[in-house]
């Protein structure tokens, strides 16, 4: 079995990688007989000569391995046909951008695995970079609050050495009593909570961050069904929304009301409605000052996410009364951050971290004849065709 690092093409580039080069010596020290080949080059965090000195193998042409890792998507005229690939296609929710991507993938007879693919039996992801989109898009959140008020000013996260030293410019900060409302409690809102914990933000309950005023920050992270409700006003469980997201309204407006700061770390479905809408932006008693959106869906959930930004230009205004991107210091806008590839401002923990998750959820099904179905359940192409799990995306992939 020969495993192939590859290069990353994407523009802009992006410094992560699958494996560090001390996850690939872990490798193979586990599992003797596996070939590993890194691809060359001058984008990645770690240097060539960072695996080359641990005893790993790193060339030009990494073509005679039959499988390979990839963090963002792989340009067409670089893959190879009749090979295994893994990387982020964005193509499971038929984002219309990459459906050549897939046709690609298909016409080349590869057998692809998507990284958001890789869930367990309960369909719970195994693998990602989400606690680190938390992690950054929290700091960013705070460093917009300071730059739009000019309260402070703190250094853009992709110039420190790692998230150890983004915690420590945080907790150099005395913050006013801001209130923070987090959406979603997975990965990506662990990253967030990670981030409020450890520069000691109290995390208080829904109803009294929804009643009270405080003297010190404070922060709530709310689930689906808080700030989501039936249209017919009955309760019932998290898979009642899951399944019949079209029976939803949003009921974040309340939180609208009372928070300064909002932190998007949700995964929202097409069907499911929208969280923070154009009304709720334009309400009078609307105190939201900055939005932090970590899931970046332009157009999706989050109406004032306008387009996403970039980690050189994070920040931009926006005129809830005339729907429209304006400049960050326009008295009445709101300082919207979206960036789309926040883990690549902590290119070395986002990397260590995620390579420690594949190797303990993914690398022993190719070794242990995949009994736990992890590999079955995450191929989404095989010899021209969609996978059964994935035949929904036909449509997608025809243009229809």
């Amino acid at each position: 079995m020969k495993f192939g690092i590859i290069k990353e093409r994407k523009n802009p580039p992006d410094r992560r990688v699958v494996f560090s080069p001390d996850a690939l010596v872990r490798l193979k020290q586990l599992y003797p007989d596996v070939t590993v080949k890194v691809e060359s080059s001058d984008v990645r965090f770690y240097s060539d000569d960072a695996y080359r000195n641990l005893g790993i193998e790193v060339a030009d042409d990494i073509s005679d391995c039959t499988i390979f890792f990839g963090v963002k998507e792989v340009p067409i005229d670089y893959l190879i046909a009749k090979k295994s690939y893994f990387f982020f296609s964005h193509t499971i929710k038929k984002q219309p951008h990459n459906r050549q991507l897939l046709r690609a993938l298909l016409e080349k007879n590869i057998n692809f695995y998507d990284h958001e693919t890789l869930v367990d039996t309960h369909n719970h992801r195994l693998i990602g970079f989400g606690k680190y989109a938390g992690i950054v898009g929290t700091y960013n959140a705070i460093r917009a609050f300071g730059i739009k008020f000019e309260l402070f000013k703190l250094p853009k996260a992709a110039t420190l050495s790692g998230k150890e030293a983004l915690l420590a410019h945080l907790k150099r900060l005395v913050l006013p009593p801001l209130k923070f409302v987090v959406t979603g409690t997975g990965k990506v809102g662990s990253g967030v909570k990670e981030v409020l914990d450890a520069i000691k933000i109290t995390e208080v309950s829904i109803d009294n961050y929804l009643t009270k005023n405080y003297t010190q920050p404070v922060y709530t992270q709310v689930d689906v069904l808080e700030y989501n409700k039936r249209k017919d006003g009955s309760v019932l469980d998290p898979n009642d929304f899951f399944h019949n997201p079209q029976e939803y309204v949003s009921d974040f407006e309340r939180f609208t009301k009372v928070s300064d700061i909002y932190i998007t770390a949700h995964f929202h479905a097409n069907e499911a409605p929208k969280i923070l809408t154009l009304a709720m932006l334009q309400a009078n008693d609307c105190k939201i000052k900055v939005v932090a959106d970590i899931s970046c869906d332009v157009d999706g959930s989050i109406a004032c996410t306008l387009k996403s930004s970039t980690i050189d230009e994070p920040f931009y205004g926006y005129l809830p009364s005339e729907n429209k991107e304006v400049e960050v210091f326009h008295p009445a806008a709101i300082v919207v951050m979206a960036v789309d590839n926040l883990p690549c401002e902590l290119p070395k923990d986002a990397s260590e971290g995620f390579g420690a998750m594949f190797m303990q959820h993914v690398i022993p099904a190719f070794f242990n004849g995949d009994k736990d179905g992890v590999l079955q359940r995450a191929k989404m192409t095989e010899k021209g065709k969609l996978t059964p799990r994935f035949s929904y995306l036909q449509e997608y992939v025809d243009g229809k």
